[in-house]
């Protein structure tokens, strides 16, 4: 087996998660059988507990782990299926060693963070590889923060034991200054000085930049580097994330991977999809304006899934997405026909507690009144029924048990739909993490509806991640005025899709489909979505 860790330095955000599924792609198009995994410095056990503004999206894998976003670029970029063993961080090896601690498994031994800490996140990297050939491990955060340190430990020991099955690739910034107009290279000898503190010789340096570096440039950094001049690869600024495959590959990092690990590789480096999807990028034209209403709108990294499903489906109607990104908060009755009224699609994606539901709400109405496409996702499902109720069907004191005591609760936990009133009050004090219905499920899907036209199939499997579910007894109600569940769980007690059969395009899901989305496959709801959409846009124009 060999190994192939990937770490940053100078800034975060650099791209090491690109940089990772960009080389994991290209080794796949040759044959190559891998696995990639993340692993993160930080204390939480998962990601799941983590405010969206301070880690961006929770990524949801089949088996119910909630884990970095890092793990979708991987999932977009190879369509490899990752699973809970991916996600690694700090929280998952300190908890793992001191259970073993408290059980008696270390035999009296003073439990530290070498070896014990290190043999962990060893364990972990090698954790149920069977057949791979190669593991590549992103590091996270940046080289010189105090979290890291044990990983970069581990590294070493690994680089130490087995150097020939061994590589590290290091990610560092230019930065240019335009005062001086050039770039420096300093940051990137002192970022490599910090690896070799921590006993690490980087193999190969991936320098990104916004300008192109000299043949000087990149000489003085193999010269006090201690890297030959031909693993020093530039990475450039490019318009689109799924550019950087074909990017890398001109600068040969596949192929001095592949040689200096003696990677045997079944095929020829066949970059086809990937060209393909380049061209279908460069064809796009005309612009299609779809609002997203939510509440973690100043990180975009809150929604990175969505996103990218949504540019997708964008380039394969050949249209050019833009997405407006709303406040729900700043939506209300009044100001409603203001900010949706250009909208050529309304989208309301998942999201947790009772801050901004109100705006959300108006924007549903709007574009249930005026046949504008709309797709709901988890909490937009939820909000499109509550909304019906309230506004269609009339009823009074509706709502969901998430934001308050209602007299009817739509939508509430599913341990409250046994109590007639559904007002349990749920245990504020019990565990968030790992609370939720998480992973993937299947639904079935009924024969007639949109649903159906879009998935072709009476059976699909979907990932969720919600702790909320639409209550069963409210369908019979919902279905008498034109709300149809065309998707639900095979004991029907599970509701998962709902569409509008007065509207042209209005669906809402309680399953996560952006999670599922490549740029080569792009998911078929945000596929029908957007086409829908571009629909509503030319008849607008006309």
């Amino acid at each position: 087996m060999k190994l192939i860790f990937v770490t940053g330095g100078v800034v975060s955000s650099l791209g090491k998660g690109i940089v990772t599924a960009s080389l994991a792609a290209l080794l796949r198009s040759r044959g190559v059988n891998l696995k990639i995994r993340k692993l993160d410095p930080y204390l939480n056990v998962d990601p799941g507990t983590m405010s969206p503004y301070q880690h961006g999206e929770v990524f949801v894998t089949d088996d119910g782990s909630e884990t970095d976003l890092d793990l979708g670029h991987y999932e977009r970029f190879t369509d490899i299926n990752c699973s809970k063993n991916d996600s690694i961080s700090s929280g998952k090896i300190y908890s793992s060693v001191i259970d073993k601690e408290r059980k008696g498994l270390y035999l009296g031994s003073t439990v530290q963070v070498i070896p014990h800490i290190t043999d962990e996140i060893k364990s972990s990297v090698k954790l149920n590889v069977k057949d791979n050939e190669v593991v590549i491990c992103e590091i996270g955060g940046t080289v010189g923060d105090i979290e890291s340190l044990p990983f970069l430990e581990a590294i070493r020991q690994f680089k130490n034991e087995k150097p020939e099955d061994t590589l590290l690739i290091h990610l560092t910034l230019l930065p240019y200054l335009e005062s001086s107009g050039e770039l420096k290279t300093k940051p990137t000898q002192h970022s490599v000085k910090e690896l070799l503190n921590s006993g690490i010789q980087p193999d190969v340096i991936v320098c990104r930049s916004s300008k192109k570096i000299s043949d000087n440039e990149l000489a003085k950094i193999s010269l006090f580097c201690n890297v030959s001049k031909q693993s020093v690869i530039p990475s450039y600024d490019v318009p689109s994330i799924y550019k950087v495959p074909s990017l890398l590959s001109k600068s040969k990092l596949d192929e001095i991977v592949i040689k200096k690990l003696k990677i045997k590789t079944p095929k020829k480096l066949d970059l086809k999809i990937w060209k393909n999807f380049e061209l279908l990028e460069s064809i796009a034209k005309e612009e299609l304006q779809i609002l997203i209403i939510g509440k973690y709108i100043d990180l975009k990294d809150s929604y990175k899934s969505l996103y990218e499903a949504i540019y997708h489906a964008g380039v394969h109607n050949k249209v050019v997405v833009k997405i407006n990104w709303i406040d729900s908060e700043t939506i209300n009755s009044k100001t409603a026909k203001i900010l949706l009224k250009n909208a050529n699609g309304i989208l309301i994606p998942g999201g947790f507690g009772g801050r901004g539901i109100k705006g959300k709400i108006e924007a549903i109405k709007f574009a249930r009144e005026n046949n504008i496409p709309f797709l709901g996702i988890c909490l937009g499902m939820q909000l499109a029924i509550i909304e019906y109720c309230r506004n269609v069907l009339k009823m009074k004191n509706v709502g969901s048990s998430e934001f308050g005591k209602f007299k009817t609760n739509v939508v509430s936990l599913m341990t409250e739909w046994k109590n007639k009133k559904l007002l349990v009050k749920r245990n504020e004090k019990a565990d968030l993490g790992g609370s939720m219905r998480l992973g993937s499920y299947p639904c079935f899907i009924s024969k007639n509806t949109l649903a159906y036209k879009i998935y072709k199939t009476n059976k699909i499997n979907e990932r969720h991640r919600h702790r909320y579910e639409v209550n069963p007894k409210i369908k019979s109600t919902i279905e008498k005025k034109g709300m149809k569940f065309s998707g639900i769980s095979k004991d029907k007690n599970l509701l998962e899709i709902v569409e509008n059969t007065n509207h042209p395009w209005f669906l809402a899901v309680q399953f996560h489909p952006e999670l599922k989305s490549k740029p080569f496959k792009p998911h078929p709801i945000f596929l029908s979505f957007i086409k829908s959409s571009h629909n509503k846009s030319n008849e607008q124009k006309n």
